[in-house]
């Protein structure tokens, strides 16, 4: 595929994750890129693997999702009205087939404290599911306080490299295209570290779908070319887990993570979490990562 369609096509992606709440039709995306409805329509399917429409609608849904999950206090025809369905029913209906329940059940379903009024008002059994749950929150709490070192900081603006990756699996090959452009430019010096940007929940997204941005931290100003685009993270509130652990245990340290925020109070700003690398594991004798994971706060 041609490396300019690509960065296009980067900018398109940005262009809808800004624009979900706004009419998102076939011209106007297409314009956000330089392109012709004509053409468009079948570069986007042939990089994302998705019809616009389908992943317009998959985005939409995933982005209330996000907000049934964090926003207790945003109603459901809100959301609906917000983010372009017709009316509630056709709402649910289109929430039912990504996650096989309504809006309100999976509201219910993720919070904590409707765990909390069923497993109190239920039988012996299933106040031992509601111990179970409670036990596997202490356990990632007590995980994370043996295995990271948690601060809450001002983040400095990053300025950033990056190549677009959907799908998780993949990862690996995007920065090795990274480097490969960025080793004869003299970009990758000592103490240059790399960095993922995760768009996507994998709580909420399959992992096939899930969009990252690989990136390098950039040190001086560049003009990007090819498959590669600039980006930056702004400046602002971080909570952020110093790590050293194996590649299984991201996963672990994440949710973890996440936890310890809801568990101390914070709320996750609408920024996306990242991950910033101080070594390459590969090189390390017992293959342990040290990065640090990020979640911006208000």
């Amino acid at each position: 595929m041609n490396e300019d369609y690509i960065k296009r096509i980067n900018t398109i992606l940005l262009f809808i994750d800004d624009n979900l709440d706004s009419d998102l039709s076939l011209e106007i995306v297409a314009s956000a890129g330089a392109y012709s409805p004509f053409h468009f329509h079948r570069i986007f399917k042939a990089i994302t693997n998705e019809t616009l429409n389908a992943y317009i609608t998959r985005k939409r849904i995933e982005k209330t999702a996000s907000i049934l999950l964090h926003q207790k206090n945003v109603s459901i025809a809100e959301l609906s009205l917000q983010y372009g369905f017709n009316s509630n029913s056709s709402f649910t209906k289109t929430f039912k087939k990504f996650y096989g329940i309504s809006p309100s059940d999976f509201r219910k379903s993720s919070s904590k404290f409707s765990k909390i009024r069923e497993a109190e008002s239920k039988n012996g059994q299933e106040n031992g599911l509601f111990e179970e749950y409670i036990c596997s929150i202490m356990n990632h709490i007590n995980w994370i306080k043996m295995n990271a070192k948690i601060e809450i900081i001002e983040m400095p603006k990053l300025d950033l490299a990056f190549i677009t990756q959907i799908g998780h699996e993949g990862l690996g090959n995007a920065y090795g295209r990274l480097m490969k452009w960025a080793i004869p430019k003299g970009l990758l010096k000592e103490g240059s570290k790399m960095l993922t940007i995760y768009h996507d929940s994998f709580k909420i997204t399959d992992p096939n779908k899930v969009r990252m941005s690989a990136c390098l931290i950039l040190k001086e100003k560049i003009k990007a070319d090819g498959e590669i685009g600039l980006t930056a993270i702004e400046k602002g509130k971080c909570i952020v887990g110093h790590f050293e652990i194996g590649i299984h245990e991201f996963e672990k340290a994440w949710t973890g993570l996440f936890i310890w925020m809801n568990e101390n109070g914070f709320k996750k700003a609408d920024r996306n979490p990242f991950e910033i690398y101080h070594n390459n594991f590969n090189e390390h004798p017992e293959k342990i990562a040290i990065v640090d994971f990020c979640i911006p706060v208000e």
